[in-house]
């Protein structure tokens, strides 16, 4: 039996998108293989959006030039933003590689891997670059793979309009492309079938959804459309756009019991100025009023954030305006990253990278050690009373899964549940988890009416 090897880097969205091509694979008759260097096929799906990103590829694709020295029947593919470039010139320079295919383009992997199979031995096994290559939208959804997991990621728009100065997403993965919600819910409804409780809608910007689409069907309508189903626990989406999401959309949230109170929310900065010079759209006054909405409208409501460090020319005083903002507003989840210059990005054309990697470690690690006690602190208030949890699994032993507020949670049960909601009381609390014990015979209530 041949075997590939899946290595995914980056988004939700290469995860989603990994999930695809491994049932593709599955269906062609490839079992999945741990081992990179022992698969007969190994797929890389990747990510550039930090310049960290970026050097873990080449690294692997330097790993992969001497396996196939050794192996040379092995077969390379590399999909996701790397393989967005010019595809005459990566493949000059990474020639071990057999095919760079864009995001999405399921249908001329197929093509390739039907074809590649379909090869003598002694036949050529370079493939086309994709751009000569037809390629169809995703596939339907009743061609979706056999995905059997708790929770589920489900893209329902693809690409960026914004071009925030910094980001090489709307280079990467074009402008922004919705499905319509007739095959989002069809999706959905298979995964459900296929035992699935939980769905992740996903976007680069899915407050963005539908404006594309005849009729301009939005996210809170999508919302709307997927509550009643049977089966289905929860629903969560991301990423939003602080400039695009819309009342209506919090209002939504605040009715519909299936959609968790969790949103994540990037920030990117705590300065007007520097705001201004992302491209990002919105004031911090604008923000800050966009989260007294959600707290005001969806009461215990979880918050997460992105920021960036070392923006051009962010001065030391505009760094401590991001930091007092979060100190301030106390957002459950900070995920923070120095800036990397990404190359035909608006910022790397026209703005000198200006801040030394020193300070800008010194800045990554002040909101890193900020955020770990706010986190402490949120959490703790979990402590000594019960959380409803959707239990995704095992990890050493024990039992896992997340509150309705994205808490991750572990706890011990010799009884099978997986796929189950269980009440946990909570018995202590770190920044990053909390730790309890299962409520035997307690049953586990939605807290707002799960009526659509």
């Amino acid at each position: 039996m041949r075997h590939f090897h899946l290595w995914t880097i980056g988004c939700q969205m290469n995860k989603a998108e990994s999930w695809h091509l491994a049932g593709m694979l599955a269906a062609a008759g490839y079992a999945e293989s741990p081992r990179l260097d022992d698969a007969d096929l190994v797929v890389l799906n990747t990510c550039v959006v930090r310049q960290s990103a970026e050097d873990r590829i080449v690294g692997t694709l330097g790993l992969l030039e001497g396996i196939k020295r050794r192996r040379p029947a092995m077969r390379i593919a590399v999909t996701g933003c790397f393989a967005a470039r010019d595809r005459t010139a990566l493949l000059a320079k990474y020639p071990h590689v057999d095919l760079f295919f864009g995001s999405g383009e399921y249908a001329a992997f197929s093509e390739w891997l039907d074809g590649s199979q379909a090869q003598d031995a002694a036949g050529d096994s370079r493939a086309r670059p994709c751009d000569e290559v037809e390629v169809r939208p995703p596939a339907p959804a009743d061609d979706a793979e056999d995905a059997s997991g708790v929770s589920m990621y489900v893209p329902i728009i693809q690409g960026c309009n914004n071009f925030c100065t910094y980001c090489i997403v709307p280079y990467t993965r074009g402008r922004e492309v919705s499905r319509p919600p007739e095959d989002v819910e069809a999706e959905v409804r298979q995964l459900v079938s296929r035992g699935t409780k939980e769905v992740v809608l996903l976007g680069q910007n899915v407050d963005s959804y539908g404006h594309d689409l005849p009729g301009h069907p939005s996210l809170a309508g999508l919302l709307e459309q997927l509550q009643p189903l049977t089966g289905l626990l929860r629903i969560r989406f991301l990423t939003n756009h602080p400039k695009d999401m819309s009342p209506s959309l919090i209002e939504t949230m605040a009715r519909l019991g299936k959609v968790c109170e969790h949103v994540d929310l990037a920030l990117q900065s705590g300065d007007d100025d520097i705001l201004r010079a992302m491209g990002r759209g919105y004031t911090v006054q604008t923000f800050c009023r966009l989260v007294d909405d959600l707290r005001g409208g969806i009461p215990g409501i979880a918050i997460s954030t992105d920021i960036i460090v070392g923006f051009p020319g962010e001065t030391d005083s505009q760094f401590e305006n991001t930091y007092e903002l979060l100190e301030r507003l106390r957002l459950d989840v900070v995920h923070v990253a120095a800036y990397s210059p990404r190359p035909g990005t608006a910022a790397a054309r026209r703005l000198a990278d200006s801040v030394s990697e020193e300070v800008k470690a010194e800045r990554l690690h002040r909101i890193e050690v900020l955020q770990e006690r706010v986190s402490a602190e949120i959490n703790e208030t979990y402590v000594s009373h019960p959380a409803e949890v959707l239990v995704l699994g095992r990890r050493k032993g024990r039992w896992f899964g997340r509150t309705r507020t994205d808490k991750l949670v572990f706890f011990d049960a010799e009884d099978e549940l997986g796929g189950r909601l269980v009440s946990v009381h909570i018995a202590q609390a770190s920044p990053w988890a909390l730790q309890g014990q299962l409520v035997y015979n307690s049953p586990v209530t939605v807290r707002r009416n799960p009526s659509p």
